[in-house]
């Protein structure tokens, strides 16, 4: 063997030598991607947290949104009520108008005006709750007084001493009964 031969072949111990290192290289980039696979799964954990922070946000966003609208719409319903409330004595006062005995121009007069203000009230939606002659319900009547007489049945109404209204299915004045039995 020549000098030549002897620097291309590598000696045993050389060999040796060298194999833990080719182990080394070889093991390295097995070791590289872990950091990478490390980083991603950082990476999806942060979008996994993040994209759940704005569900919950839209979530409480909307929940705001439709508390807001019902809030509006209870404010709205409350005062539409209590507007309306402040002209039932006018319709009283007007009712009474019209029962007592006057000329016929005068009773024409309120009538007409009664009739109008019947009108505006129903296209406002108030209703008047029905009495004589229904059971009573204290979710829409007052009993202010009370009489026993057997030809009426038990709770019936038997007299209105002042008219009831709701303004759609809420009570915003309840009738004032007389109840029987």
């Amino acid at each position: 063997m020549s000098k030549k031969d002897e620097k291309q072949t590598p000696a045993p111990e050389e060999e040796a030598a060298q194999a833990p290192a080719a182990e080394e290289e070889a093991a390295a980039p097995q070791e590289e991607p872990a950091p990478q696979e490390d980083a991603l799964a950082k990476a999806q954990a942060a979008l996994a947290e993040a994209n759940d922070k704005y569900l919950r946000m839209l979530a409480e966003y909307d929940n705001y949104r439709r508390r807001s609208m019902k809030e509006r719409e209870s404010i709205y319903s409350d005062v539409r009520a209590d507007t309306v409330t402040k002209f039932l004595p006018i319709y009283d006062n007007l009712a009474r108008a019209v029962q007592h005995e006057t000329d016929e121009e005068t009773k024409k007069g309120v009538e007409g005006i009664f009739t109008q203000l019947k009108n505006i009230l129903a296209g406002l939606g108030v209703t008047e709750i029905p009495t004589v002659g229904k059971k009573f319900d204290p979710a829409l009547h007052d009993a202010l007084l009370h009489i026993e007489d057997e030809k009426y049945g038990e709770g019936e109404i038997v007299l209105e001493l002042e008219k009831g209204f709701k303004l759609g299915d809420k009570v915003i004045r309840f009738a004032k009964v007389q109840v029987a039995n």
